[in-house]
């Protein structure tokens, strides 16, 4: 009686999820421009992604910023949660100050970036300029349009880790705390031995949404600079989306799609790893 109750989620699931990853899975294997009937290449697609000078450029764009997220902002994250446990008033305060970034929309936080920070003719860059710095806007260099597009996302990002961290730390047994402190442990102490050990599963389950999630992200490098300049900070999510929707070439971003997916169940894959070993201890 009560798997009934599961059939309206398994329906859109199936109807929302699953049967769009099959389409994708199997247009990954056609010629198609949207338009027209599909062809039948076989393996082509994947061929043509191996020898895509702009492929590899942009899966190493998703590993550098994999790479950035996978380090500043649980660092931060995890060193604002550990300030919050030592504040007795106005934890609230802090942690909707922290959170603001992250329901703040995506396109306006962007704008905000774009338009009053690194714009050099109004915002805070033109501002530096104005006193006699020298900065450029990072948008607009080959060399550093990646990471000011990832400050940005970081900026927005940093704030729920530690939010959610914080969460994690609240539920570490008072007892702990208490004896390592009777013990005459200091904060740093206390933070390596304790509290970091403790809510180990919730850092690992970030980790990998972080890994996810970063080679998903599309719409703070589309916004800012869509891939540019020169396809600098272009990752795997634009390069399908410009091929499909720019380049008419639905199987070719289907192929990109599928290897994006790859690197998201590789991640998934190790923490179900993870977690099962920690079952059986």
């Amino acid at each position: 009686m009560y798997r009934l109750f599961a059939i309206p989620t398994l329906i859109i699931n199936v109807s929302i999820i699953l049967l769009p990853a099959l389409l994708t899975v199997v247009l990954a294997f056609y010629r198609w421009d949207g338009i027209s009937n599909p062809t039948f290449i076989g393996f082509e697609n994947f061929e043509k992604l191996w020898g895509d000078r702009i492929f590899w450029k942009a899966l190493k764009n998703n590993i550098i910023w994999t790479a950035l997220f996978l380090t500043f902002p649980i660092a931060i994250g995890l060193i604002a949660a550990s300030l919050l446990m030592l504040v007795r008033r106005g934890r609230t305060f802090f942690q909707v100050v922290y959170f603001l970034p992250m329901i703040i929309a995506t396109v306006i936080t962007a704008r905000i970036w774009q338009g009053m920070i690194y714009n050099p003719q109004s915002g805070i860059v033109a501002m530096l300029n104005r006193y006699g710095y020298d900065v450029r806007d990072p948008l607009s260099q080959t060399s550093t349009a990646l990471y000011g597009v990832a400050v940005a996302d970081l900026w927005h990002w940093w704030g729920f880790m530690a939010v959610i961290f914080f969460a994690a730390m609240r539920q570490v047994s008072q007892e702990q705390i208490e004896s390592a402190r009777i013990e005459g442990a200091n904060y740093f102490q206390l933070m390596r031995w304790v509290m970091i050990p403790a809510i180990m599963p919730t850092i690992a389950l970030m980790m990998v949404m972080t890994v996810i999630w970063s080679f998903l992200v599309f719409d703070f490098i589309f916004i800012m600079t869509q891939g540019g300049p020169a396809f600098t900070s272009e990752v795997l999510s634009t390069m399908a989306y410009r091929k499909a929707f720019y380049e008419l070439g639905v199987g070719y971003a289907a192929a990109t799609a599928l290897v994006i997916s790859l690197f998201g169940l590789t991640a998934a894959f190790f923490y179900i790893r993870l977690q099962n070993r920690e079952d059986a201890e």
